[in-house]
């Protein structure tokens, strides 16, 4: 699973329409309206604002006026195809005087999230933890060399020594084979780079 690192814009020209996409990392349902909102107001007067995004939770695609499944479903199997979550692309149409007929909106919006995720930064997600650690100051080196490739996001240095770690699903396993206490356990996804 992938998702673009930050917001990002691709356009496209076919028979004088111009097709212009946003790409934009979302993480709530509820950021959605409010974004499609900012994009009106910054691309006025388009002849159409297509969508598609994907959540954990949910998947959904606009055609905005455009004929039945020639916008939103093309975009949405392209976010599908590369294996995109928590991405959300909306495709401006300003219409050009020539029309594309079915076939050729389906590939025009198709081929305009393909090339707006190519030109993208993109990061793999990764399925883990927000982890806190307490362990004693004669164990520390031995649960740092344990961590040596997760993002220790804290250290508090008291009466032991606590850890707040962002830890990979898999290696959670590893953790629970030795006696550090685990204080806290959050599943979280992060990316990762």
């Amino acid at each position: 699973m992938k998702t673009i690192k930050s917001a990002s814009t691709n356009e496209i020209i076919i028979k004088n329409s111009r097709f212009i996409t946003v790409l934009v990392p979302v993480f709530d349902d509820t950021d959605i309206n409010s974004i499609f909102e900012d994009i009106k107001i910054k691309y006025p007067k388009a002849t159409h604002y297509c969508y598609a995004y994907i959540t954990k939770s949910f998947k959904k695609a606009s055609d905005d006026g455009e004929p039945g499944g020639t916008a939103g479903m093309p975009m949405l199997n392209v976010l599908d195809k590369e294996g995109m979550i928590n991405t959300l692309a909306i495709t401006i149409r300003y219409f050009g005087g020539i029309k594309l007929g079915a076939g050729g909106l389906v590939r025009a919006y198709s081929k305009s999230v393909r090339d707006a995720i190519i030109e993208s930064e993109t990061v793999e997600i990764e399925e883990g933890y927000s982890v806190m650690i307490k362990t004693s100051y004669d164990e520390q080196k031995d649960l740092e060399y344990i961590l040596k490739n997760c993002e220790i996001t804290n250290k508090e240095y008291l009466t032991d020594v606590t850890y707040t770690v962002l830890i990979p699903k898999n290696k959670l396993d590893i953790l629970n084979n030795y006696s550090y206490q685990i204080i806290k356990e959050e599943y979280i996804k992060k990316f990762s780079d």
